[in-house]
């Protein structure tokens, strides 16, 4: 049977949203309030619920995954099956399981990131000395609470921390957790957030105890005698400066250097790094210094491989004969990641605001956390004890007369009668006895109630000591104190990180290994550069271009040479001769903008070559006036690439010319006037971005269109276009002169 055609729509039928109010209409909204709406919320909920860790030492992230696994029974008991407490940890955190697995790792002792870790690991969870040794997957692995844990939720059922409701209101869970000892410092931390981050570094708890048990006697107390630096897991040196440390600790930011470890191997002539720092990976160290041997930085080295295995970290580096490993590794530490810096970045959550403090501030805050727990864990025992003790005080008057407590229950008909009997028979209130009423028969003897009311004068002297502890700031900070001892006794490990006095460190130089041998450097007017040696340059010397292209310098220099690009936006690119390939004139060679990552649009207009950075550069503009710029200026301490404002760009730029000491120069106009000066009158700047001074003087609508080295013999008179006094308008040059300069400037 055929199907029955759809019957169309009709044209004056109303759209299927009609009915929806508004549809269709557009609402100009100013985005300030956008933003307002839309990213604020997304932006304080990074800040306040993921990126930056609170006074107890935790992202909200670390904290469910942690409480999940001590409600899981697994402080004591035996391991479970990863996978299995990250399903139970979605309860509380309703993220992906890579993400939770992800955070579980960075927690466990396997991984080697913390000083003190909270998961106690079993199975493969990576290293955070490896860039490429990735964990298994969470079935194949197994955790349970380390035992420093018990230390994070002991006494958290006695009101010590407020809980919350988990994110769809099925759950409690601890706002905080009532850590006994400053976790905040005790391990690394870093984030980042929305327009701001925190980098905590990691301190040796021992360290920080004593710190935090001198600071609660004497707020006056110099942080720096009891805590001199941070710790690594990864041990290392810290190379230590107290007036730098002391910046830190005083403003909470700052930024230290630490170096790896190495021991050398004379018998095979090798050197064993095992220990780096904690910012860097042994895989990125490797690249770094396979990039400098290759780039001719390095020679002594003939190999370098990563042996580490399961006894720990361990990158070999072999020496050629006759290296010096002393020499070599102090060079690395320069050049690589083997000495890398840390940033710090106290940001922390306090009250749900982010402040940044320093060591004393941050100490200060979780001093006031942790009294204030121990005062609501006091507070919750006192009044279990006041509760214990009236139920006792009951039970005490029915020791006066047990057979008149029987005869009451007895005699009462109803049940419900039962405990105002007793009320009215013993002068005792509901509580009470509803207590006696709930004892059984078996215990309605002088033994049971002799026993049970002999803790009443405990009772009350516990009493009087919690009240008189609630009373007394010193004593609850006493109780602090002898916390802080017992886990400082308890956990306490030796320093990891080693402490080097900077001041007293060898200064490193880096020497120039690069091989230098004769080459001739060529510069196309569309940027493609070329580094021919001799020999190949006798066997061909045709440059090979592209249509329309052609070489604009040949200069010839050596391979150790520092090369200076300047481009048509007033900046100026440095590279070295050595890191472009020796090539032939057959071949259109390396593309310059491309070589360098120059911005878009960015093409070079000249090229110096130096090996000191001795002699000027002239820059001659359109408007007649010179700038004569020390070369100096362009040299730079750090390995910088790119400078901007390499020269003015008040008017634009006519020619560039590099000169290795005064002399000479030719000066032509569109006018056809030509002027010849020496440059010695021109007073050179060390400001990259001078605009020089005025050298020609220029008629209305020309400009200067060239500037060169004056050879003698180029010009059949050159007195008639010299002047005594700059600037001058300069000299129309004869068609013969003129013609001779433009064939000299073509050659």
């Amino acid at each position: 049977m055929p199907k029955a055609r759809k019957k169309p729509a009709s044209i004056d039928a109303p759209p299927e949203n009609a009915h929806i109010l508004g549809a269709g209409e557009v609402v100009r909204q100013p985005v300030t309030e956008t933003m307002e709406h839309n990213y604020m919320p997304y932006a304080m909920s990074v800040i306040l619920s993921r990126a930056i860790p609170e006074i107890d030492g935790f992202k909200p992230s670390h904290r469910k995954i942690l409480y999940t696994m001590y409600k899981m029974g697994l402080l004591t008991g035996p391991r479970s099956k990863s996978a299995n407490i990250v399903g139970r940890t979605m309860q509380l955190n309703p993220h992906g399981d890579a993400a939770i697995y992800e955070t579980m790792v960075l927690l466990s002792k396997g991984y080697e990131r913390l000083l003190h870790p909270f998961v106690d690991s079993k199975g493969n969870f990576g290293k955070v000395y490896s860039r490429d040794m990735m964990w298994a997957a969470s079935r194949y692995t197994e955790a349970k609470l380390d035992p420093m844990a018990a230390e994070l939720f002991r006494d958290i059922d006695k009101d010590t921390v407020d809980f919350v409701d988990n994110y769809d209101n099925t759950m409690k869970e601890p706002r905080l957790l009532p850590v006994r000892f400053p976790c905040v410092l005790v391990n690394l931390n870093s984030g980042i957030a929305v327009g701001m981050a925190s980098s905590i570094c990691s301190f040796n708890l021992a360290e920080v105890c004593e710190t935090a048990i001198a600071l609660a006697r004497d707020p006056g107390h110099n942080i720096i005698d009891t805590l001199p630096a941070p710790d690594f897991m990864g041990g290392g040196q810290v190379l230590y400066s107290r007036a730098l440390f002391e910046g830190i600790y005083n403003t909470g930011r700052g930024t230290f250097r630490v170096r790896a470890k190495y021991t050398y191997d004379k018998a095979n002539n090798c050197v064993d790094v095992y220990e780096i720092p904690p910012t860097t990976t042994a895989e990125a160290i490797i690249d770094k210094v396979l990039e400098r041997a290759k780039a001719g930085t390095i020679k002594e080295i003939s190999d370098i491989r990563d042996e580490t295995d399961r006894t720990g970290l361990k990158i070999t580096i072999d020496l050629k004969r006759g290296a010096d490993p002393d020499k070599l590794m102090a060079r690395l530490f320069k050049l690589t990641t083997l000495e890398d810096s840390f940033s710090c970045n106290f940001n922390v959550l306090i009250n749900g605001s982010p402040r940044v403090m320093g060591v004393r501030e941050l100490l200060g805050e979780w001093i006031t956390f942790r009294t204030g727990c121990i005062r609501r864990r006091v507070g919750f025992d006192l009044n279990k004890a006041k509760e214990k003790l009236h139920l006792l005080e009951g039970l005490a008057k029915i020791l006066l007369d047990i057979d008149k407590a029987v005869r009451v229950i007895r005699e009462t008909d109803e049940e419900s009668e039962v405990v105002p009997n007793l009320m009215i028979a013993f002068g005792i209130d509901q509580v009470q006895a509803e207590y006696v009423a709930e004892i059984k028969l078996r215990h309605l003897n002088r033994e049971f109630i002799l026993k049970r009311t002999a803790d009443i004068e405990q009772l009350r002297k516990d009493i009087a000591e919690m009240e008189g502890i609630l009373g007394s700031e010193r004593k609850v900070k006493n109780i602090m104190i002898r916390e802080l001892e017992e886990i400082a006794r308890a956990h306490g490990k030796p320093r990891r990180s080693e402490l080097v006095y900077a001041e007293e460190l060898p200064e490193a130089t880096v020497e120039q290994t690069v091989e230098d041998y004769p080459a001739t450097l060529f510069l196309t007017r569309e940027g493609y550069f070329k580094k021919i040696t001799p020999a190949s340059l006798r066997m061909n010397d045709q440059q090979k271009c592209k249509d329309g292209d052609g070489v604009a310098q040949a200069i010839e220099a050596g391979n150790a040479c520092d090369l200076l690009f300047f481009t048509n936006k007033c900046q100026v690119y440095k590279s070295g001769a050595a890191e472009f390939e020796d090539t032939k004139a057959s071949v259109l060679g390396d593309f310059v903008p491309a070589k360098l990552e120059m911005d878009e649009g960015e093409s070079v207009i000249y090229m110096a070559v130096t090996r000191d950075y001795g002699g000027y550069m002239l820059f001659a503009f359109d408007n007649g006036k010179i700038a004569k710029v020390e070369l100096s200026a362009y040299a730079t301490k750090t390995n910088r690439k790119k400078l901007i404002r390499a020269y003015s760009d008040k008017s634009p730029l006519a020619a560039a010319l590099q000169l290795e000491a005064d002399g000479d120069c030719l000066l032509a106009a569109s006018s056809g006037r030509m002027l010849l000066f020496h440059t010695g009158a021109i007073a050179p700047k060390t400001t990259k971005d001078t605009q020089g001074v005025a050298v020609m003087t220029l008629r209305k609508n020309h400009r200067i269109v060239d500037l060169h080295t004056y050879t003698e013999g180029e010009l059949k008179t050159p007195a008639r276009y010299r002047t005594k006094n700059l600037p001058a308008a300069g000299v129309v040059a004869t068609p013969e002169e003129r013609g001779e300069v433009q064939q000299a400037l073509e050659l």
